[in-house]
């Protein structure tokens, strides 16, 4: 049984093990039956088939027990389920936003994060928000498990964790290519450091150390963001242009239905990833891409630029 951290895990975990107990039993209880009535009534034992009566009695039990048990599964799996219909109408507010293939999340106060942070004990409404295709928003350790889809309105969930630490965010929804490593976190904290954390733009900043790899820090988040599942690293191509060998060169590309050369620079790797269609390499197609805008920060972009070079080099 996956650790519990939220206060619907009594209410899912007893509806499974009442069912998975329920399975069990009838398992068990069918397979040695089987076996008693191969030993007991095969051919050698009762050479001649003997006629069965009709037996009232036999069917209302074997009509009535199943009932029973199915309405007590579904009493059971509707104790659990009905609480996580009914949000709080007060708590801290999120919009998850899920992409091809990554989430991040936004807070009230403008401040954004690829890891959900939440406070222990409070009411956590998490407004859902597939940017793409459809993508699933699914946190084991808490029980919760809810579709995120394009458009939709009013599509939330909520939880309140009950133990600090850190639990796995995964997409439980086959999203393309890259849909097993859409994975995040969920980090549990105590009030007084949420509420720190939350009000201090720089309280989770990490400094970067003067002798940090910039390039494997710019690695690192690209593949973090998703970008390596359209954007090759080895000169082919996938969805996007691969980012192999082009930082600083000349390349073709469509700006407002016109062909222009412009060099390969941070400049035109900003406007990429802020507005993806604005230039378009030639061969591809516009509209594949969403912006990242809010999402990824300049100082991120730095070091983006830092990985692109380096790949020239190479």
């Amino acid at each position: 049984m996956i650790l519990g951290a939220s206060t619907f895990v009594e209410g899912v975990d007893n509806a499974f093990m009442l069912i998975l107990g329920i399975s069990f039993f009838f398992l068990i209880g069918i397979t040695l039956t089987i076996i008693l009535f191969i030993y007991r009534y095969n051919e050698k034992r009762n050479p001649k088939a003997t006629p069965v009566k009709d037996s009232v009695t036999l069917e209302v039990t074997w009509t009535v027990i199943p009932i029973i048990l199915v309405l007590g599964m579904f009493y059971y799996g509707y104790v659990g389920w009905i609480p996580m219909k009914r949000p709080p109408s007060e708590g801290v507010m999120v919009t998850a936003n899920a992409r091809m293939w990554s989430f991040n999340f936004r807070y009230e106060n403008g401040r954004v994060s690829d890891k959900l942070y939440v406070p222990k004990d409070t009411a956590v409404i998490v407004n859902l928000n597939a940017l793409d295709v459809l993508h699933s928003f699914y946190i084991p350790a808490f029980r919760i498990k809810e579709d995120m889809v394009p458009g939709l309105a009013n599509n939330r969930s909520w939880f309140e964790a009950t133990k600090v630490g850190s639990y796995t965010i995964f997409c439980a929804e086959y999203c393309g290519l890259q849909h097993s490593y859409m994975l995040s976190e969920v980090v549990v904290m105590e009030q007084e450091d949420f509420w720190n954390w939350y009000n201090d733009p720089d309280a989770m900043v990490e400094e970067i150390p003067e002798d940090a790899n910039l390039a494997l820090l710019g690695r690192q988040l690209v593949q973090a963001k998703g970008c390596v599942a359209c954007h090759s690293l080895d000169g082919s191509n996938l969805v996007g242009p691969s980012f192999a060998g082009r930082f600083g060169e000349t390349i073709t590309v469509i700006t407002g239905g016109q062909e222009r050369e412009i060099e390969y620079n941070e400049e035109y790797i900003t406007r990429s990833i802020y507005e993806p269609d604005a230039d378009i390499s030639v061969g591809f197609r516009p509209g594949q891409m969403l912006s990242y805008e809010g999402e990824i920060t300049e100082q991120e972009i730095e070091l983006i630029v830092e990985f692109m070079k380096s790949l020239s080099e190479e």
